[in-house]
């Protein structure tokens, strides 16, 4: 009988996938069959499959994990943020349409259906499924036709643990606070607490671990310390954007704008674990910096939108005036198409019909179309024929004068453009910079160097978290508060 055990956390960003995954790692290296599943999620950096869909990157990190290809089944219903108030809706990898969130919020509970499907098709395979929440359960105001935590746990009837975080203070009241706002139901279904990101003497927090077991009768699965190498996996939430950068003032500069609708950001990923490289995030109200080697456009859920902040930024003068420096410059799928001479979205993809002029420092143009690309490709660097692995996830047709200067080749087909002098390149491949033959080529072209094999980090830092988890948490509590998984 497969089993399955939901993590929940007391609110956003407590560090639930990253725990979801070391346990996951654990109980796989313990020799269980393992698999992710979160019901819904919400972000712009999102992971495409073998099965050619889209699903968040957490769970494509946890499903790393686990040791198997990631699955649309893994993440059924993932919003991507395009404006304010509204988001793209991917449902089992595929868009279902555009939906307002006050239209979301009254609709969601149809998708209950698919979300179970998915989980129980997800079942059939393994021993085990750790499932990650979304947000918290405490956001009463969300629980009516709620699919993302309580109102999937009741309907798959799945155990719950809560995770709170000590680093944003308040950790009693917020795991104390939850309990006293739950259903009674939902509350049934909670079988323990854990603390996470401490810092410091554990120890002084015996007293307040024992208070929160005490006021809510549920036992402690553990107070879990901050994991320092927590910078060396993929991030998913824009939150943790910040914490990428590393500003050390040595080696070559590479300026990223932070963008409103920024996503597919894991592309930053490998080049922030360079020692060789001062990754700068510029954040709005700064200027991109004059000293810096590359300035690196990174991808846009809303290309139209977030070329208007640019300019609105005056980021757009100071790219213009680092080109004329002979700054370099590369645009990753969003970015690509800003670059260019003219954006036009006849269909409103992105919004109502319009057709903007891009940043004129490519001679191409892109039309957006319903059509939307989803792949995972091999491909060489045209220059160098260093092998390379991507993935592509976006919707426009590029082309135009420039893209006879393609740069890279994937499965036998040319990708990108290159302006005359080179300088300025775009290309619609995300996750390029993984693979380290091609990232030491690019960077010795902007004079830096490479010295990290990454992939090889990411797996000895879920190793030495799953170490972690396996030293602060009490791991067979939690299997033996997993439940049955019944149809």
């Amino acid at each position: 009988m497969t089993k399955a055990i939901m993590i929940q956390g007391t609110g956003s960003n407590v560090g639930k996938s990253m725990i979801v995954a070391g346990l996951i790692r654990a109980c796989t290296r313990r020799g269980m069959t393992v698999r992710p599943f979160k019901p819904q999620n919400m972000s712009n950096n999102a992971a495409v499959t073998e099965d050619g869909g889209e699903i968040g990157r957490a769970q494509a990190l946890q499903a790393r994990a686990a040791g198997v290809a990631p699955h649309t089944d893994m993440n059924p219903i993932l919003l991507k943020p395009q404006t304010a108030t509204g988001a793209q809706v991917i449902v089992q990898g595929q868009i279902a349409g555009h939906q307002e969130a006050a239209a979301f919020g009254k609709n969601k509970n149809a998708l209950m259906p698919a979300v179970l499907q998915s989980f129980h098709r997800l079942a059939k395979g393994c021993d085990l499924i750790i499932i990650e929440g979304a947000g918290s359960p405490a956001e009463t105001n969300l629980r009516a036709g709620d699919i993302a935590n309580m109102g999937f746990a009741r309907a798959a009837h799945v155990p719950v643990i809560l995770m709170g975080d000590i680093d944003r203070g308040g950790v009693i009241a917020q795991i104390v606070g939850t309990q006293a706002v739950l259903e009674a139901e939902d509350n049934a279904l909670v079988r323990g607490f854990a603390v996470n990101k401490f810092r410091g003497d554990r120890s002084l927090f015996d007293a307040g671990r024992d208070d929160i077991a005490r006021r809510t009768g549920w036992p402690s699965l553990g107070v879990i310390p901050w994991f320092d190498q927590a910078h060396r996996l993929p991030a998913e939430d824009v939150m943790d954007l910040p914490a990428r950068a590393r500003s050390s003032g040595d080696g070559i500069v590479i300026a990223v704008p932070r963008l409103p609708r920024i996503s597919n950001f894991d592309d930053l990923d490998p080049l922030a674990a360079e020692p060789g490289v001062d990754l700068r995030m510029i954040m709005p109200g700064s200027p991109l910096p004059a000293d810096a080697d590359l300035v690196l456009m990174v991808g846009s859920k809303a290309t139209i939108a977030d070329l208007a902040a640019f300019r609105a930024e005056g980021w757009d003068i100071d790219l213009a005036a680092h080109i004329r420096r002979g700054g370099h410059v590369l645009g990753l799928c969003g970015g690509y198409q800003m670059l260019g001479r003219r954006i036009a979205d006849p269909h409103g993809i992105e919004g109502d019909p319009s057709e903007v002029a891009g940043l004129g420092h490519l001679d191409i143009e892109t039309e957006m179309a319903p059509i939307k690309h989803l792949s995972l490709k091999s491909g060489t660097h045209c220059e160098s024929g260093a092998h390379l692995d991507g993935y592509e996830i976006h919707i426009g047709e590029t082309s135009g004068p420039d893209t006879e200067r393609a740069w890279l080749d994937f499965d036998g087909r040319p990708e990108g453009a290159a302006s005359l002098d080179g300088r300025v390149r775009g290309c619609y491949m995300h996750g390029i910079f993984s693979s380290d033959a091609f990232r030491a080529v690019f960077l010795a072209g902007l004079g830096g160097t490479s010295s990290v094999v990454f992939e090889t980090g990411v797996e000895a830092a879920l190793d030495a978290l799953a170490d972690h988890v396996e030293d602060y948490m009490d791991v067979d509590l939690l299997l033996n508060c997993a439940g049955d998984i019944t149809a």
